[in-house]
């Protein structure tokens, strides 16, 4: 096993850092794997990383130790990774966030068009709760180079401006939210936190982000699933079926893309454990 971890990984964005095991150690807690299963999947990549090596080929040696150990293992560890294969269309992630929101007791609706004072606006997610309306701006990317810098939170503002002159619903324009997959900029958390407006990212806010709300509620998007190919997937993505426990209500559309009897039977297993079981390391 490789002692020294003065080792550098070359980040996507071409950037050299020093590999640092205990911020993997933190990644692979994610999976659900037992502490042991977790060491021997560190120890593994300690011994085969190399000075220089891409990060994405680190998360690879981490992805497939995890899945040799047991499928679940490496579909949890896939989540963000699975929110940037939602694409290329915002609404599976529209769905996503209306569906934590829901969880969370928001009365929720995807896609409303509501006239402002000037224009028609398309809501991505209109969210009622304590007779009170939110609007809901999602940002979605499929590059996770991409920022959300401060031309969002200043054009989504103006927007909620519009509707707040023109709004005659039965329960008061409360906020404005602008949840990403991706992160926000520091000018643009700057102006949101001036006026109000509510940021959601991947890791924001630090004790409460995306990530934290996915996995507490257990929300799982099918790209989750390691037992699913890319362009099974897609089929499915393309027939509006976006999280783990909508394909397990619509099982039968396993069975319209050629998924075997056998396969079938694992997937929804899995989903299962994802949604509802405690794991058993």
């Amino acid at each position: 096993m490789i002692e020294n971890t003065r080792v550098k990984i070359q980040k996507k964005s071409g950037e050299l850092v020093l590999f640092s095991p205990k911020k993997l150690k933190k990644s692979l807690e994610h999976s659900g794997a037992s502490d042991e299963n977790i060491a021997k999947v560190l120890d593994f990549i300690l011994d085969n990383i190399y000075d220089g090596i891409p990060s994405h080929e680190v998360y690879k040696l981490a992805y497939e130790q995890l899945k040799a150990l047991r499928s679940l293992f490496a579909s949890k560890y896939r989540l963000k990774k699975a929110i940037y294969e939602l694409g290329p269309s915002g609404f599976p992630f529209e769905r996503l966030v209306s569906t934590v929101l829901h969880r969370k007791g928001y009365e929720t609706k995807v896609g409303q068009i509501i006239p402002g004072k000037c224009v028609d606006h398309e809501i991505d997610v209109l969210a009622l709760k304590d007779r009170a309306y939110r609007i809901i701006e999602c940002k979605f990317h499929s590059d996770e180079k991409f920022i959300c810098n401060v031309k969002i939170p200043l054009y989504i503002h103006s927007r909620f401006r519009d509707l707040s002159k023109n709004w005659h619903k039965e329960f008061p324009l409360k906020k404005v939210w602008i949840v990403t997959n991706t992160r926000f900029s520091e000018d643009a958390i700057r102006y949101a936190t001036c006026n109000k407006i509510k940021l959601l990212s991947w890791n924001y806010p630090e004790d409460n982000g995306l990530k934290k709300m996915l996995t507490d509620l257990k929300i799982y998007p099918l790209t989750t699933l390691s037992l699913l190919s890319h362009q099974e997937k897609q089929e499915l993505l393309q027939q509006r079926i976006v999280l783990c426990s909508d394909l397990a209500k619509n099982s039968h559309l396993l069975n319209k893309i050629g998924v075997s009897k056998s396969r079938k039977k694992r997937i929804l297993e899995e989903i299962q454990e994802l949604c509802h079981k405690k794991e058993q390391n």
